[in-house]
């Protein structure tokens, strides 16, 4: 089968995505490294190692064979390729790289799972701010949410109160930070891609 990667390019922040459908993970074994096929082995469901198969797919026509490390709370990063973000959703994975600041990125499908459940992760004034009845917009509030979630630098955290949305114009919206150590502001940018959802920080981070 063939994988469709594409590019956009926002400013200083470079998105790569790659689409697939099933495909038999085995046979791209060669585009792991010696360590990630390690982890490739202890992953016993089909479209999980997909998921990560597909991203060194991606990483590999980027990168070449460079390793994916992961910080003390998950967040991925390369050796000597600046700042890096990676997410995927249905039979999509993205990466998004930018050599000056902290890149926060995620990929959503739009379908009607945020939606039924946007009082869990939207506050009263956030629910008044934007289009509650609206499908995509849903969709676009809760991958904003988990963009936010990637930049916060830890993983106990409460979307409703610790990350704030507010609305700017129709694809830029701000975001907000609650941390301990200050809070952090940063814009958010909002791309319809084909079905999904992409968002990422298209400023570097500000602490208040």
């Amino acid at each position: 089968m063939d994988f469709i990667i594409d590019k956009i390019v926002f400013n200083d922040t470079l998105i790569y995505t790659l689409s697939f459908s099933d495909f038999e993970t085995l046979n791209y074994l060669d585009h792991l490294t010696v360590q990630e096929i390690e982890r490739f082995k202890a992953f016993s469901h089909e479209k999980r190692k997909r998921e990560f198969v597909a991203t060194r797919i991606l990483r590999h026509s980027i990168f070449g064979f460079k390793h994916i490390h992961y910080n003390a709370v998950g967040a991925p990063y390369i050796e000597g390729e600046g700042f890096i973000s990676i997410s995927h959703a249905e039979n999509l994975v993205g990466i998004a790289v930018n050599p000056f600041y902290q890149i926060g990125l995620d990929l959503e499908l739009i379908q009607g799972k945020a939606f039924r459940v946007q009082s869990k992760f939207l506050s009263e004034s956030e629910r008044s701010s934007f289009d509650t009845s609206n499908h995509q917009t849903m969709t676009a509030c809760w991958s904003a949410k988990e963009t936010l979630f990637k930049l916060a630098g830890r993983k106990k955290i409460d979307f409703k109160k610790d990350l704030q949305l507010y609305y700017k114009e129709e694809n830029l919206w701000f975001g907000k930070i609650i941390n301990p150590e200050g809070i952090f502001s940063l814009d958010l940018q909002i791309i319809k891609y084909n079905n999904y959802i992409i968002t990422f920080n298209s400023s570097p981070i500000e602490i208040e």
